[in-house]
């Protein structure tokens, strides 16, 4: 059942309630769906964690937990899609964005010669700016739209399967 693979990789929430960086965040994480394993809390999790993979931002864990609690989905698994975009996967995750916001505004896409430096970034951060955004906003509605409805039909799937596995044992004669 996807819950028990799902549970195994997660921690435990009296874990996360006192963890000594996340103490303060304690009142908030009392509510128990913030933990449940069920098809709506773990879809919207992954829409959680997709859109937020794909926009880049410092923080992206912090911007992930602070949508999951008022949205009352899994946390740990919306914290932990961030990690889809980390320091290998960046780059060519934020280009293809930046590509998506060129296309969808019409512009050119002119970045010179790309360099990976803070100093290259800074000058052309006024250029690029927009189109990474808005790129990054399009991509991650649509890769959160994607996710919440490819769990929720993965999972619709394997409780179909568990049934009928189910029905054929129920059924056969012994």
């Amino acid at each position: 059942m996807p819950r028990k693979l799902l549970k195994r990789y997660t921690p435990d929430p009296q874990t996360i309630r006192q963890h000594k960086h996340l103490r303060w965040l304690a009142r908030f994480l009392e509510d128990p769906n913030l933990f449940h394993m069920n098809r709506r809390s773990v879809s919207g999790a992954f829409a959680v964690g997709l859109f937020w993979a794909s926009i880049p931002i410092p923080m992206q864990m912090l911007a992930a937990a602070l949508t999951a609690i008022p949205m009352r989905v899994n946390l740990p698994i919306a914290v932990a899609l961030v990690w889809l975009t980390n320091p290998v996967t960046m780059p060519p995750v934020f280009y293809f964005n930046y590509l998506v916001g060129t296309w969808i505004l019409g512009a050119p896409p002119d970045i010179g010669g790309f360099q990976m430096s803070v100093e290259w970034i800074s000058t052309k951060l006024d250029m690029i700016w927009l189109p990474l955004y808005f790129g990054s906003a399009v991509v991650g509605v649509i890769a959160g739209l994607l996710g919440y409805i490819g769990i929720r039909a993965w999972w619709r799937w394997h409780i179909v399967q568990h049934y009928r596995r189910r029905q054929r044992r129920r059924h056969q004669p012994s």
